[in-house]
């Protein structure tokens, strides 16, 4: 058997526990990875209990509510809360997804929220994105045109604009880069599958006059 030893501030630690003050009987308890890069402290996983009943389908509802009524001290990214901006982008149940969008009630038991796997974490739920963005850049994802108009629309016939559905939808919340143990070993030279499914999306584009530049470029990314 493997065993690995981690630095000792790198254990994760049993936190606080907020026990419900409604009285309510409908309660469920929600473990949250909590840290704080300007304290010296370990990790650690704080427990809240969460009244159900005044209390939204959602996982980010989960959120809020603590932030709001037990505990405002927590850390999340949100924005749009509607499935689009890819800003509650966090580990639910032990799946990777976005809060907005995760209903409390498909994950069993208790409500175990962390951040990101394999990303840098900034602040409890909060992670480092730097490298994955700098990896979208490299690929340079915008239109190259050779043409001297900058007025005159390019057409492009229903046929080649169907080839980027399931492409273009992306919102590069790094869900599934993060699920993908390859890009958790190799994330400094892998793209992982978000940033090539957009490499892909502008070489399949009919628009686009750097297609033979781009394909050289994504054999020496690779």
């Amino acid at each position: 058997m493997v065993q690995i030893n981690l630095p000792e501030n790198s254990q994760v630690k049993k936190g606080k526990y907020f026990k419900d003050k409604t009285g309510s009987k409908n309660i469920r308890k929600v473990n949250v990875y909590r840290w704080d890069p300007s304290s010296e402290e370990n990790p650690r996983i704080d427990t809240y209990e969460v009244d159900m009943d005044n209390c939204p389908s959602k996982v980010l509802d989960v959120l809020n509510k603590i932030k709001n009524e037990i505990d405002p001290t927590i850390s999340y990214r949100r924005s749009c809360a509607h499935g689009v901006c890819g800003s509650c982008a966090m580990n639910m149940g032990g799946k990777n997804g976005l809060a907005c969008t995760t209903p409390h009630a498909e994950i069993d038991g208790d409500i175990d929220i962390y951040p990101l796997p394999h990303l840098k974490v900034k602040k409890d739920l909060i992670g480092d994105l730097d490298g994955l963005y700098k990896q979208y850049q490299s690929i340079e994802p915008w239109l190259k045109s050779n043409s001297n108009s900058e007025t005159q629309e390019i057409f492009q016939s229903k046929e080649d604009r169907a080839k980027l559905d399931g492409a273009y939808e992306c919102i590069m919340c790094a869900c599934c880069s993060t699920s993908c143990p390859s890009y958790w070993w190799n994330g400094d030279k892998y793209l992982g599958p978000a940033v090539l499914l957009q490499a892909y999306r502008w070489i399949v584009d009919s628009r686009d006059d750097e297609k033979k530049e781009r394909l050289k470029m994504r054999l020496i990314l690779l």
